[in-house]
């Protein structure tokens, strides 16, 4: 295997070990078996789990009749507000058990709560499906998280990473829209374009991690053709969105979605939203569930729990 230049050394090795392991790539799998291998390694690199004062499993309930699955995180049990979290996975892949130790790291270093979402997942659920649990998820939260689950949700946050960065940057439009107060949408190498045809989709189609062959793999279970400009995929499509809620943009700078970020990140400041935005050199897509074996993977979790503390107390 060649090597990948721009890597951090520790990121490189990481790669390295990946390859040696000789795990058949996701787009190589059903999606099934896809979810399954996911599953299995969504926890290898993270850090150790932090241990709250509150986890609690419960349901949101969908606009079709459907009870999503949904975990709370808290550190203690007073009226905390509140991050809602959409995991990434590419739509496809990807549960509240892959982002456990994440949402534990935001809820313990930001001292909210942290509520994470079982969308439904392609190719069983196809667009819009995703967005309208995540919407659903939002407004269930909005009207009685306070009363259902003891939490601020005066202090609202939005957040995910990947395809969930994806759903986060649309909710907030939708959420501006609804005149439900956003504190903060944190987006973690969000996608945010119709098509993965950018700079950093030609220089990173190959990888490492997440590669062109795979996104196409994942859109290809989730969208069909004639949506992929519907601005609820694609969010750079979106008409308007001045007034939403100001970002937070963590992304990786080895990273085919890079360009995505960026170009969302510039959308919105032209629209006058306040925008923070960290690109993180030398590590590729995914980094931030890394935290075992990468440095910038605990400087981000660091820097977006301080955004979101930030957020909340403003």
């Amino acid at each position: 295997m060649a090597p990948h230049t721009g890597l951090t050394p520790r990121m490189a090795g990481v790669v390295e070990r990946m390859a040696r392991a000789r795990q058949p790539p996701l787009d190589a799998l059903t999606p099934e078996a896809a979810k399954a291998a996911y599953e299995k390694g969504a926890g290898v690199l993270e850090v150790p789990k932090p241990v709250l004062a509150r986890v609690q499993d419960f349901t949101v309930p969908a606009r079709d009749g459907a009870a999503l699955a949904a975990r709370l995180y808290a550190p203690s049990h007073d009226a905390l507000p509140v991050l809602l979290y959409f995991h990434g996975g590419g739509f496809t892949v990807g549960s509240i058990a892959t982002h456990d130790t994440l949402c534990r790291v935001l809820a313990a270093q930001a001292g909210c709560a942290v509520v994470s979402l079982d969308y439904r997942l392609a190719p069983a659920h196809r667009f819009p499906t995703a967005v309208h649990d995540a919407w659903d998820a939002v407004q269930f939260l909005h009207r009685s998280g306070a009363a259902e689950l003891a939490l601020d949700t005066g202090r609202l946050a939005l957040g995910g990473d990947s395809a969930g960065g994806t759903l986060a940057a649309v909710c907030a439009i939708l959420a501006r829209d609804a005149g439900v107060p956003v504190a903060l949408q944190m987006l973690f190498y969000p996608g945010t374009s119709a098509r993965q045809d950018t700079d950093s989709y030609r220089r990173f189609a190959d990888g490492p991690v997440l590669t062109a062959a795979l996104v196409r793999w994942f859109f290809s279970h989730y969208v069909d053709e004639a949506d992929r400009e519907d601005w609820r995929f694609a969010p750079l499509n979106a008409e308007d969105v001045e007034g939403v809620a100001p970002a937070w943009i963590g992304l990786a700078e080895c990273d085919p979605a890079v360009d995505d970020g960026v170009a969302y990140a510039d959308k919105l400041r032209l629209a006058g939203v306040p925008v923070d935005l960290e690109i993180y050199r030398g590590v590729v897509h995914e980094f931030l569930k890394m935290g075992r074996a990468i440095p910038e993977a605990q400087a981000a979790q660091t820097d977006a729990a301080r955004a979101l503390r930030e957020a909340f107390s403003r």
